[in-house]
């Protein structure tokens, strides 16, 4: 027979997660606001004119739904992670909670084994990304409705068939479960679950607890699958929302902990796909590629890939105003996109291998990876805010001292990832001359995911 453990007075943190826990009523309606307001936003500038160069964000629906899609709420998201772990997709998340109502009244199967293939976050953000680029989903609100909107109806279907009361769309499915899941490690602060105490908990006093992204709150040790909606706040007195150190997840990392899909996704993902997603249309190397390309094409009386002819959902066609894509456009995407994901990505494995070589440790190349969480989570962010930074250019608002700002986030991204790599390194008791030498080639390897964005913002 177990014997409960008496109850440690709770912090401010604490006392808060369960204040969440208590006041299920008010977040749940938190959420119904944030659905319809993002099903509004994202539906309806659809079925609107294209707004002309006189339109405003504040006189013009799709100029305000375009801001707040990629000028807010992308670049932000991305920066809760880091900060308050998944917090969003538990309290504010709009597919999240409609995947999770509707499975209350779906069919509630089990979830088959080919949904729970681990490389699907993977899959799903290059796919994402790809596509979003040849829509130009971030210029118009058909591609908003077609990429975001069809991520909704795909985030309902699955809930309709699959779980009860779960959401395994996010778990599984979503195109940004695994970035999230990567970023959140970093937060100061997560639900930390105390195995003692649970172990020890009165059985009368238990009451189950319903987590819908389907972690399993006994063993949780890691905030990647934790959406911090608070739920489980006070779980048999062993669940609470606690602080630590910023980046000590990662930091204390264990060799058999990491997962080869987050490292990919991280590596080719987040660094390599979104620098080239950011990159091409800024880049004078896709130009003179484009204009070389056609030339050829010319010369050898081969004009269907000049064709302008492709349907919106497929490239971009908007003749009113003046932006199609060819099919050499296209082409010229994907390549430049697929060639920056795997330069990128490949100098950073290789340099990565060398460093979990000189470790004398198996695996540990991999385990050092998730050092580079830092300077990936910047890396995206600059080019989301980079939106935001045009957006709001248009208005006739400028940020002073935009290059210096990005010069301290890029180097602080890139402290933050050594200091990550040294805290890991310390552990592996290498000696000191070694221990400088593993670093070293790190740095080189995280060299991979900064020099680009200093070529784009400096050099271009």
């Amino acid at each position: 027979m177990s014997c409960a453990l008496p109850a440690a007075p709770p912090t401010r943190l604490a006392a808060f997660g369960r204040w969440m826990q208590r006041n299920r009523t008010l977040v749940l309606g938190l959420q119904w606001v944030t659905l319809f307001a993002y099903l509004f936003l994202v539906a309806v500038p659809a079925f609107l004119p294209l707004p002309d160069n006189q339109a405003h964000l504040w006189d013009d629906l799709t100029r305000f739904a375009q801001f707040v899609f990629w000028g807010i709420w992308w670049p932000f998201v991305l920066v809760s992670m880091m900060l308050m772990g998944r917090a969003w997709c538990g309290v504010l998340c709009p597919e999240g909670f409609v995947t999770e109502q509707v499975s209350r009244v779906g069919l509630g199967r089990p979830v088959p084994r080919w949904i729970k293939w681990g490389g699907w976050p993977f899959v799903a953000f290059l796919g994402t990304t790809v596509y979003g680029q040849l829509v130009s989903v971030y210029e118009y609100p058909k591609a908003v409705l077609l990429v975001l909107g069809g991520s909704t109806v795909a985030a309902i279907a699955f809930g309709l068939v699959y779980g009860r009361n779960k959401r395994v769309w996010c778990r599984h499915l979503c195109p940004v479960n695994g970035v999230f899941g990567l970023l959140s490690r970093l937060a100061p602060v997560h639900f930390r679950t105390d195995r003692d105490r649970w172990d020890h908990a009165e059985p009368a006093r238990v009451i189950p607890v319903n987590c819908a992204p389907l972690v399993d709150i006994r063993r949780m040790e890691s905030s990647a699958g934790c959406h911090m909606c608070g739920r489980c706040a006070g779980h048999r007195d062993a669940v609470e929302l606690a602080g630590r150190a910023p980046g000590s997840e990662v930091a204390q990392l264990e060799i058999d902990d990491v997962n080869p899909w987050e490292v990919r996704l991280l590596v080719y993902g987040l660094i390599g796909t979104a620098i080239g997603a950011f990159q091409w249309s800024a880049s004078p190397w896709f130009v003179q590629a484009k204009i070389a390309a056609a030339e050829w094409l010319i010369e050898h009386d081969s004009y269907a890939l000049l064709g302008d002819n492709a349907p919106w959902w497929l490239l971009t066609h908007y003749p009113e105003a003046s932006d199609v894509f060819t099919w050499l456009d296209g082409l010229m995407i994907l390549g430049y996109i697929g060639a920056a994901a795997l330069l990128i990505g490949g100098w950073i494995s290789l340099w990565l291998r060398l460093t979990g070589y000189l470790t004398g440790r198996a695996r540990a190349h991999l385990q050092l990876a998730y050092a580079l969480i830092p300077i990936g989570g910047a890396g995206v962010f600059l080019g989301l805010s980079a939106l935001t930074v045009s957006l709001l250019a248009a208005e006739g608002i400028n940020i002073a001292h935009l290059p210096l700002i990005r010069g301290l986030l890029l180097g602080a991204a890139s402290l933050a990832s050594l200091a990550l790599a040294g805290r890991m390194v310390s552990r592996m008791t290498l000696g000191a001359a070694r221990a400088g030498l593993v670093l070293a080639t790190f740095a080189i390897a995280s060299a991979g995911a900064v020099l680009p964005w200093v070529v784009m913002y400096y050099v271009w």
